[in-house]
């Protein structure tokens, strides 16, 4: 398919880029804007690593048309925060350590944001299920889970 301008607005910023319309938003975002939050898993819509924020609501933008993506509002990691001034979001993910090899992070913290931006107090069974399709290989769920929860303002007990 033949290239052609299209314009993105990413984490509040206006971008023009040349791309095939059904060219993975993924690799726009990677490769063009050079944002590397959003990781490369499995290509197919199924793991979350490269989960964005699309108008509001997570999307997995390996599989997203960038064609498709004109005149919405993507925030991809790089847009929540700063290392000066932290999302509450990446805040919590840090304080319970709810990382390995971080591989998988950007897909949590974004879709727990996503989450959020929806429903400020979601309850444990709501993060779970917001959560269940995002994997991570290296088994870090629990602090993954206890950071939503203190991102969602529940108390979490204090760990060893």
């Amino acid at each position: 398919m033949m290239q052609t301008a299209i314009r993105l607005t990413v984490n509040g910023r206006i971008h023009d880029v040349d791309a095939a319309p059904d060219t993975a938003l993924l690799y726009v975002l990677r490769n063009d804007l050079a944002l590397n939050g959003p990781k490369f898993g499995c290509g197919l819509g199924e793991c979350g690593a490269c989960t964005v924020i699309i108008d509001g609501v997570a999307a997995r933008s390996c599989v997203i048309p960038v064609g498709g993506c004109v005149q919405r509002h993507i925030v991809t990691l790089e847009g929540l925060g700063s290392r000066d001034r932290l999302d509450p979001v990446q805040d919590a993910f840090i304080r319970e350590q709810a990382a390995q090899c971080g591989y998988c992070l950007n897909g949590m913290i974004m879709t727990t944001k996503a989450l959020l931006l929806r429903n400020a107090h979601p309850s444990e069974q709501e993060i779970l299920e917001a959560l269940r399709y995002n994997l991570c290989r290296c088994g870090a769920h629990i602090e993954i889970i206890r950071a939503a929860m203190r991102a969602a303002g529940h108390a979490v007990e204090a760990h060893d």
